[in-house]
């Protein structure tokens, strides 16, 4: 299967290829020229593992043993065998991705890509390191170095907003052991991280370099393609209980920042799934909800900082595959990329802008209303969920009381609410006294709710990643490992 640039029919490039390289030559993300022929009804017959081979396999068919590096990246690492299990919540179904080692749902696609990284490259017959550079608004950075750390012939090299994600999130990371990883703070906000990455790849195009350069950002396709399966899994546990049969559409209602996760709700549909509505839930940084309801994307407004920080995103890069996917046109999607760069803004032709609302609806939840459903929802269900996930209630609810579409709704839940405990223990009328620590004790012993053990276990590790860089410096640092 060959893959090119959403921006340029040219240069093709195999799927493990587009695995290694993670950004297209021209900056723009790699897409296959069509989606392959699926078997959707028979991969929904397996288990998440064998889905996950299922969905691999006709999306990276250039990547060899994918049952086998599916085996290895999920056994033994979730708290349960089907992976991201799901659970009813009063009128919608709650799809928990955060069961994974860093508790959340970038675990999924984080414990896979090192396994289809390394094939890859032994595919190639590739001798030089890879560094995996990535940004991250709070979750990505410690499941990439969890998925990475110690991995023969990879580095890794994170970077992260200063003070722009949780106590907790910034514990994860800055503890990380390992002999190869690399975590650095950058002063300014994600976007700066997340276009200071992508200038790195530009400015080192043309350099000799001891490594060669990918990401485990979702502008890797190995990173995206896995996060398909659990739409799947999802779908399966609805028909188990009966909530559907065999071929009924199902909602899904999924907070996101950078657009990746939805996609792969996308993709999903486009392998054949009955996906219904996708529902597009924001933070108060609703560039998002803006763009699916007028067609302009405009991010020139202030980064807001929120208890929501992993969608704390103005420049969300997954977009960019889904103007291709609806357009077919790399001249348009090169032509609204180079707008958004040089000015900020861009406004999709009417009929790509009619494609992109039958598929998707889009709402945005500011901190109060996130509080006001926390609480609500844990006092009406005995349900403890964090803010990201209380983001893609209210969407839920947005949708069905604007539409009165009552398809069986599955609102994704993107990570443990203990990495955010002050904002749940406000919603729920707890003390929030202390730092995060105390208050993953405090809500704990309020909620009945266990705190993950790879959580538990972060106070009082040493820290081994102190650094705090200018934007400016991110390849001055990347350059010096």
């Amino acid at each position: 299967m060959y893959y090119h640039s959403t921006r340029s029919p040219m240069p093709r490039v195999d799927s493990a290829q587009a695995v290694l390289d993670g950004l297209a030559p021209d900056g723009g993300l790699y897409m296959p020229e069509s989606l392959p022929a699926f078997d959707w009804q028979t991969c929904l017959q397996g288990t998440s593992l064998q889905m996950s081979t299922a969905i691999l396999s006709a999306l990276l068919p250039d990547i060899p043993r994918m049952e086998e590096l599916v085996r290895r990246a999920y056994t033994g690492k979730f708290e349960t065998e089907d992976l991201t299990p799901t659970v009813k919540v009063g009128n919608f179904t709650l799809l928990e991705l955060f069961r994974g080692p860093t508790s959340a749902f970038k675990d999924v696609a984080l414990s896979m890509l090192p396994q289809l990284l390394t094939a890859a490259k032994a595919q190639k017959g590739m001798e030089q390191d890879i560094l995996i550079l990535t940004a991250t608004s709070g979750d990505t950075g410690k499941a990439a170095l969890e998925g990475f750390h110690d991995v023969p012939g990879v580095r890794i090299c994170v970077f992260y907003p200063h003070g722009g994600v949780s106590q907790v999130q910034r514990a994860q990371m800055v503890t990380q052991e390992g002999c190869n990883v690399a975590v650095c703070a950058v002063e300014g906000n994600f976007d700066d991280a997340q276009t200071g990455v992508k200038n790195i790849f530009a400015a080192c195009r043309d350099r000799e370099l001891p490594f060669r350069l990918s990401s485990a950002n979702s502008i890797n396709i190995g990173r995206l393609a896995p996060q398909i399966m659990y739409y799947f899994r999802a779908y399966r546990d609805l028909m188990d209980r009966g909530e559907i049969r065999l071929g009924d559409p199902v909602n899904f209602s999924v907070p996101t920042g950078n657009f990746g996760d939805i996609l792969a709700g996308y993709l999903a549909k486009k392998l054949g799934l009955p996906v219904g509505k996708l529902i597009c839930a924001s933070n108060a940084n609703n560039v998002l909800t803006d763009f699916i309801s007028t067609g302009t994307y405009d991010r020139r407004r202030p980064l807001l900082k929120t208890t929501s920080p992993s969608m704390d995103i103005l420049v969300s890069s997954n977009l960019e595959r889904l103007l291709y996917l609806l357009s077919g046109d790399t001249a348009l999607v090169a032509q609204l990329m180079q707008q958004l760069k040089d000015e900020g803004a861009y406004t999709v032709p009417a009929d790509l802008l009619a494609k992109i609302q039958a598929e998707f609806c889009a709402s945005y939840c500011d901190d109060a209303r996130a509080e006001e459903i926390m609480g609500r929802v844990f006092r009406d269900y005995g349900y403890l969920c964090d803010p990201h996930t209380a983001a893609g209630w209210a969407a839920a609810e947005d949708y069905v009381t604007q539409t009165g579409d009552h398809t069986p709704m599955v609102v994704l839940s993107t990570a443990s609410p203990y990495k955010f405990p002050a904002a749940v223990l406000t919603a729920i009328g707890g003390d929030t006294d202390g730092d995060e620590f105390c208050q993953m004790e405090r809500l704990s012993r309020l909620s009945g709710v266990p705190i993950p053990g790879n959580l538990s276990g972060l106070q009082g590790k040493p820290e081994k990643h102190t650094g705090v860089i200018p934007k400016e410096k991110m390849l001055d640092f990347v350059l010096s490992l």
